[in-house]
């Protein structure tokens, strides 16, 4: 039986060493480029930016001779069978990643991203992402473009989608935004958020901002890396207007902000934080709440939500999922509020402040 292999390429990374090299590549793992051979470049025909592909590589500085190892290789937990884990050392160290076309280069290179694989490690073969024949997720595909992952974009859609139903966000106005690797998908400038397509998302590079995609990202791409710079738990913003909670803070300002007999309401209070009235989309309106965040979250041991004055309210969580339910959260304590400086029947009717606003 021939078991024989042939590199078909290498990996170009930024990787030098297994010490260096995350175990998964949602850990931090870069972009690469996949040098591929001349000899088998027309193998590469019809791959496209945007494409999801597999990658099988030969890990070449794997100890072959392991069949248990300790998870993750913390002696403090036991041993498993090398085929129960994900551990390079094994029989045949044989490397499988998902990843996704940024770019082709010259029809011998692929950008790539995001790839765990070390400097100069042999590829051994390439194959689509294969999704089942009729199965929902096929059904639900939708390429987004380069960078921009179909599990997180559709995940975005949806939540969105929520958002708007349940009158958190209208029409073209909010912004949303998920760290994804070293990457952040955001939507774009004037996308109606009820219903994302193919061209409402782009992709940021984390460090620097730079696009790594097409389509101009939301004006306030500033205050969103902002937060992800403050918070490295952070791993999604969302900016809504919603109307109970603009309506609250027009009418009692920061210190009657859910000032209500509830007892999860100062719970939420407390992890929320004020920024005063500044120019939406600037450095400084990103500043500003990147700082009041911080402050607040040392001074009060957590901190989820900025009340920006008069431009509604930003929230930050693990998920957007998690920033959603913040979001709606909050929202449905200021209307509770509203409705109940409203009752003729309740007391604490009587104490909410007399004074008009004025604009």
């Amino acid at each position: 039986m021939d078991m024989h292999l042939t590199a078909i390429g290498r990996v170009r990374s930024s990787i030098g060493s297994r010490a260096e090299s995350p175990k998964m590549e949602h850990e931090g793992a870069p972009d690469a480029w996949i040098d591929i051979d001349p000899a088998f470049a027309p193998a590469l025909d019809t791959l496209a930016e945007g494409q999801e592909i597999i990658v099988f590589t030969w890990l070449h500085l794997s100890d072959r001779g392991y069949l248990q190892v300790h998870p993750r290789g913390d002696v403090t937990r036991p041993k498993k069978g090398v085929f129960n884990t994900r551990s390079p050392d094994r029989p045949n160290p044989i490397g499988m990643h998902r990843v996704r076309i940024l770019a082709r280069k010259a029809h011998q290179a692929l950008h790539v991203y995001p790839l765990e694989a070390l400097d100069g490690t042999p590829v051994i073969d390439i194959k689509p992402v294969a999704r089942r024949s009729g199965s929902s997720q096929e059904q639900d595909f939708v390429d987004w473009g380069p960078s921009i992952p179909w599990e997180q974009a559709t995940a975005m859609r949806d939540l969105l989608a929520r958002s708007v139903a349940s009158g958190l966000l209208a029409g073209v106005h909010g912004n949303a935004s998920i760290r994804h690797g070293h990457t952040v998908i955001m939507t774009c400038r004037g996308t109606a958020k009820g219903r994302l397509a193919p061209g409402d998302l782009t992709a940021l590079d984390l460090e620097s901002g730079k696009r790594l995609s097409p389509g101009r990202p939301s004006s306030e791409a500033p205050m969103h890396l902002a937060l992800y710079d403050a918070f490295e738990s952070v791993g999604a913003v969302l900016h809504t207007h919603p109307p109970h909670v603009l309506a609250l803070e027009l009418t009692v300002g920061q210190d009657g902000f859910l000032n209500l007999p509830l007892f999860e309401a100062p719970v939420w209070r407390d992890s929320i934080c004020f920024v005063p009235e500044l120019q939406p989309g600037s450095e400084a309106m990103a500043q500003a709440v990147a700082e009041a965040a911080t402050q607040a979250a040392a001074r009060q041991g957590a901190c989820r939500a900025a009340i920006l004055s008069r431009h509604g309210m930003v929230v930050w969580g693990e998920t957007l999922s998690e920033a959603v339910n913040t979001t709606e959260t909050i929202e449905a304590l200021a209307r509770i509020q509203l409705l109940a400086k409203d009752s003729p029947f309740s007391q604490y009717s009587a104490s909410w402040p007399n004074t008009p606003f004025s604009a």
